[in-house]
Parts: C-alpha cells; sequence; structure tokens
C-alpha cells in the first residue's frame, strides 16, 4: 500500500488484479448460503455497473430480510456493513444504448429507478448468488451478485408527478431535467438513479452507477454555482464543524467572491492511507475544466456548501478540510462525505473577526499540525479582491 491508494480507491491503477485493501474487507463477513430466488423490498435502488462499457451490467437491488434502508449517519460502519452486505445485486448484460428502446428487465429496472418508495420485487437467478462483499471509494458496499433470470415487481412504484413529468420529457436536456427535478424537491439520490438508467435528457442512454452520483453532485452544484455568484457575500468569517463515521468536516465561508477549495487530509491508518496523505483542489467562478483530483468527494462536499449558500442568498470564498481518521476503516461511498458536510453547514457557525482568527481556531479543531495542512490552503494566501459596490457604502 502506498501513496497512491488515495487516488486510486480501489479502481486498480496499481495494476493488480485484487485491491489489497478491499480484499480485507470481502472477508470480514460470512454470508449464509443464498439460493435461487429472492423476495423483498427494493430501497429503490438500481445498479449500473461500469465494467465492459457499452454493455454493461445492471438490475435491482434486493435484501434477503425485510429490510430496505439506505445508509445514513445514524448507523456506524458496522451496521452499514451488514445491512449492505444483506443487499443482493441482480444483474442482466444491457447495451447503455437499450435505454431508449427498452425490453421487459430494463423496463421493470426503470419503473423501480422512478420510484420515491421502496418496490416489491423477485428476482430468480441462473444460479444462486456469489457470497461476497463489495467495496468503492464512490459506492456504497453491496454484498452478493448473480446473474437475472426472471424479474417481477410486486408492488406498485409510486412516482412522484415531478418524475413522471421530467421523464416523459425528451426536448429537455439532462442537465435541465437535473435541475427541474432538483428545484422541485426530488432527492438527490432519486435523481442520480434516473441519470442512471437513461431517463434523462434528449439523447437516452445508461450511465455506470457511479458516474452518475458524481455527476449528479457536480451538475447539481454547477446549477447552484451560477445562482450564488449573483448574491452579495456573507458579512464575517463564518466557521462550521461536523464529525461523523470517521470524517471530520471545519468549512471556512470567507467575505469575497466565490472560490472553493477543498484539502483532504488522510490520517495513518485511515483506509486508503496506512502512513497518511494531504491533498488539495480548488476553483473560482470559472467552470472547471478537469476531473478533481480529489475524485468524487470533492464535488460531494462543494454541492453541500453551495446548497447551504444558495438557501441564504449569499456567495462566499470556501476553505474547506476533510479530516479522515483510523475510524473510517472501511470505504462507504461518497454519500458520506455529502451528508457529513451537510451536517457541518447545519451547524451554528462560529463568527471572527479575521481569517487569522478562524484559522487559529481551525488549528485546534484538527489533529494534523497546522504547519502541515495551512501550505495547502491557497486560498489562506489569496489577496482579497474588494468589489466596486464597496466604495459606494
Amino acid at each position: 500500500m502506498s501513496e497512491t491508494c488515495v487516488i486510486c480507491k480501489g479502481r486498480g491503477l496499481c495494476g493488480r488484479p485484487v485491491c489489497p485493501i478491499l480484499r480485507r474487507f470481502e472477508e470480514i463477513r460470512s454470508l449464509p448460503k443464498l439460493s435461487e430466488r429472492i423476495e423483498g423490498l427494493s430501497p429503490p435502488e438500481v445498479f449500473v455497473g461500469k465494467h465492459g462499457y457499452p454493455l454493461v451490467r445492471a438490475g435491482p437491488m434486493v435484501p434477503l430480510r425485510n429490510d430496505s434502508m439506505s445508509p445514513s449517519l445514524r448507523m456506524n460502519i458496522e451496521e452499514i456493513i451488514s445491512m449492505r452486505t444483506s443487499m443482493i445485486r441482480s444483474e442482466t448484460k444491457l447495451n447503455i444504448m437499450d435505454a431508449g428502446a427498452p425490453g421487459k428487465l430494463l423496463e421493470a429496472c426503470q419503473q423501480i429507478g422512478m420510484s420515491s418508495a421502496p418496490v416489491g420485487t423477485e428476482v430468480s437467478f441462473i444460479s444462486p448468488p456469489q457470497s461476497k462483499l463489495q467495496f468503492d471509494g464512490i459506492l456504497a458496499p453491496s454484498g452478493p451478485s448473480a446473474i437475472i433470470k426472471e424479474l417481477d415487481i410486486t408492488t406498485n412504484p409510486f412516482v412522484p408527478r415531478k418524475v413522471d413529468q421530467v421523464v416523459d420529457d425528451r426536448d429537455a436536456s439532462a442537465f435541465e431535467s437535473m435541475g427541474e427535478l432538483y428545484q422541485a424537491g426530488i432527492d438527490l439520490n432519486h435523481i442520480s438513479r434516473l441519470l442512471s438508467l437513461g431517463l434523462l435528457g434528449r439523447k437516452r442512454k445508461l450511465v455506470p452507477t457511479r458516474w452518475s452520483i458524481t455527476a449528479s453532485d457536480d451538475m447539481i452544484g454547477k446549477e447552484l454555482k451560477d445562482r450564488v455568484q449573483e448574491f452579495s457575500s456573507v458579512s464575517d468569517y463564518l466557521l462550521f464543524s461536523s464529525e461523523n463515521l470517521g470524517n471530520h468536516f471545519e468549512i471556512l465561508l470567507m467575505p469575497r467572491n466565490y472560490s472553493f477549495e477543498l484539502i483532504e487530509i488522510w490520517m495513518p491508518g485511515s483506509i486508503w492511507s496506512p502512513k497518511g496523505w494531504i491533498g488539495s483542489d480548488s476553483e473560482d467562478l470559472r467552470s472547471k475544466k478537469e476531473y478533481s483530483s480529489l475524485a468524487g468527494g470533492y464535488y460531494s462536499a462543494r454541492l453541500a456548501v453551495l446548497e447551504h449558500l444558495a438557501v441564504r442568498n449569499k456567495q462566499a470564498s470556501v476553505l474547506a478540510l476533510r479530516e479522515i481518521s483510523d475510524s473510517y476503516w472501511a470505504p462507504l461511498g461518497v454519500w458520506v462525505v455529502r451528508e457529513v458536510a451537510r451536517a457541518a453547514m447545519s451547524s451554528n457557525p462560529l463568527k471572527f473577526a479575521t481569517m487569522e482568527e478562524a484559522i487559529k481556531e481551525i488549528s485546534l479543531r484538527v489533529k494534523t499540525p497546522l504547519s502541515i495542512w495551512l501550505k495547502h490552503a491557497n486560498l489562506a494566501y489569496a489577496p482579497v479582491q474588494r468589489r466596486l459596490i464597496e466604495f459606494f457604502i
């Protein structure tokens, strides 16, 4: 294991056929012998894989027990893994372009994906699901998988009217459709599911789940970014904090034009970095052209902050620190980043008159020494650009 693991997060960049980190967690929990038929309530959740693209495997997640929960910050890591272990990932091979004219199996998957409530699902497999755990840096953990022989929906999906309307609209782009759904209050996971199943946009195709999650965070974030830059900036230095599942956030809003910088601090012994690692990425008012070096977590954290700014009708320059401790011992997916950052932005902030005071407070709250992480904080050294309106107040 090396610093490369932090960037790779199990994607195979080291060239090994099996990630040595993820292999450890496959052996954590032994799974019961499984049958060729499973019936349960899909959360709702439908997985679309990326291997073999444009020929991919897709199908609903079905629980072994009558438990259709999704992971949340109210659970600990052991509970999340236990719950996700019981989720069977059913699969059938599809071409990504099948979304435009779906057959019976894909149509059933799309109906499940459109629902905002658990859907009764009965699946029979060609052979019993293989007993193994699957971890990923972007996705929530999943349990055994098997090839679908037959799939039936046993309850009526509950499809929100707005979802039905947007899915029927083939004149809008995927970006426009996602924005419309978000403004209507549709949950981000639901929007990501619709994108993954090829239900949005003019040219419809399946999108691997791991890509659709980051794309949803990024595209909704871009819409919010366009909106907040029209607002006045915050008037104080505001520090927001939260910690859960081994992820600690300190997020500082500064009275400047919008910019965003995320510093990731992987402490020694944390899941992807036995020796510790620090990296950062940033953007300003201009569009970010390259995929973040911090992967999907960057867009999830940025979205949480932009949501807060949009609600307050404010803009700010944002310095966000994410410190990951050794208590984050198994990869759970970028939803953890998004939800912990959201929790931080929902907290009561501390107010400071100067950035120096705020930086000093952050140094007291994180375990990594100030001298180590501050040199990665480019925004701490950026000149303050005064706005024209300030000269007339």
